[in-house]
């Protein structure tokens, strides 16, 4: 029995109190206008204060023009200067893919996070970074994986630098081990496909009639949402011509809507016929770990905690988005703190769970909690925080063994 998948959930994170926090940028009252300083004291600056799309952003002695004027804390998690945003060139999640001043369009190569003193691009998981380690004038910046190191360093506006996050990652397997992983998809999978055989589901489409349109693949990538797009996008960039190509523009007009227009009769059809391409198979665990996975793990770290932490983050996102994961998580702060801030483990997990809840619950489609209530919860009611198996689980009703 198919369920619901999540929605990218933006109106979740305008509707939560502070949710200028999900961005970890600034406080919730508002946004705010100033230089970006990083390596050597120097600024974040726009190439000769132009604004053209395509301008190089660079670093430069800071001297206070517009072009070093950035606005963070913006509710949709960019970051902008002369009217546009800092944007990932063609959208790319490749170290040292350059940084760029482009026409605001709210991809995930315009979203940032502050972590750990650093600015992480949602759309890659990769840190802003200065080319090189180079403090001279003019040095591009780019992404490349996130380090710690001074060259990924950053001082917002206002004189705030991120809160540094525990310099030793938690005990035990973390979930990016990959026989964790594969466990993790086998959960995921039981709630959403009712078969813990994750890798029967690159076939998988249909419209469950959530207001998402098709939802499809190993996750439910939702043409409504526009996941579905960017993952055929990233293939088409990998396979041009391949049979799935065509629907691009349709799409396009159909993200934010539950329309089929332009994807009928055919487009299931021809899912099921890219699935059985191995390209497209490792394009769905591309996007997937892009967008969903590595994110998620990223901040169970930096939280403190374990495998089992780290899936309930995971489990989140895939449902409610990345960004309604952060509102989740925000919420929760009001109750209780992660263990990399001094927090108890399980009080923190069981907050982040209750916010869970209280978020599957305002949505039909979400409101059985099970996939939470017999699963994640009795993992941590026994205390199994790293995920280990054997596991014995619930969802929907029907019972599942793992291991």
């Amino acid at each position: 029995m198919k369920r619901a998948r999540r929605a990218l959930y933006a109106a979740v994170a305008l509707a939560v109190p502070g949710a200028a926090l999900i961005y970890g940028l600034l406080p919730a009252n508002a946004a705010s206008a100033g230089p970006i300083k990083g390596l050597g004291g120097k600024c974040v600056d726009v190439a000769a204060s132009n604004s053209a799309n395509g301008t190089a952003i660079q670093l430069y002695d800071c001297n206070g023009t517009g072009a070093q004027q950035w606005t963070v804390g913006n509710t949709d998690g960019s970051i902008r200067a002369l009217g546009k945003c800092l944007d990932v060139t063609a959208a790319s999640t490749t170290d040292g893919a350059k940084i760029q001043l482009y026409d605001c369009n709210n991809t995930g190569a315009q979203k940032w996070t502050a972590s750990g003193g650093s600015l992480v691009n949602t759309g890659s998981g990769k840190c802003l970074d200065v080319t090189g380690g180079s403090t001279a004038n003019a040095t591009r910046l780019q992404i490349w994986t996130c380090s710690n190191s001074a060259n990924q360093r950053w001082t917002l506006p206002g004189g705030t630098t991120p809160t540094t996050p525990p310099t030793t990652a938690p005990s035990g397997t973390n979930l990016d081990n990959p026989a964790k992983k594969d466990v993790a998809m086998q959960i995921v999978s039981a709630a959403e496909n009712s078969s813990l055989d994750w890798r029967a589901q690159f076939r998988y489409i249909e419209d469950i009639g959530d207001g998402r349109g098709y939802t499809a693949g190993i996750i439910g990538f939702c043409s409504g949402t526009g996941d579905m797009l960017e993952l055929v996008q990233a293939y088409t960039n990998a396979v041009p011509g391949n049979v799935l190509a065509k629907y691009l523009p349709a799409l396009r007009n159909v993200n934010g809507t539950d329309s089929h227009a332009g994807l009928d009769p055919n487009f299931p059809a021809d899912w099921r016929t890219a699935a059985a391409d191995s390209r497209f198979q490792a394009a769905q665990e591309s996007e997937r770990d892009r967008v969903y996975f590595n994110p998620s793990v990223r901040d169970g770290k930096s939280d403190g905690v374990r495998a089992l932490g780290q899936f309930a983050y995971y489990d989140a996102a895939v449902m409610h988005g990345y960004e309604g994961m952060r509102a989740i998580r925000s919420q929760a702060l009001k109750r209780a703190k992660p263990p990399a801030q001094g927090g108890d483990e399980r009080a923190w997990l069981n907050a982040f769970l209750d916010e869970r809840v209280i978020e599957m619950k305002k949505e039909e489609a979400h409101s059985d909690t099970s996939r939470v209530d017999t699963a994640q919860r009795r993992f941590l009611n026994n205390g199994n925080f790293d995920l280990n198996t054997p596991l014995d689980f619930a969802v929907y009703g029907e019972a599942f063994h793992i291991g």
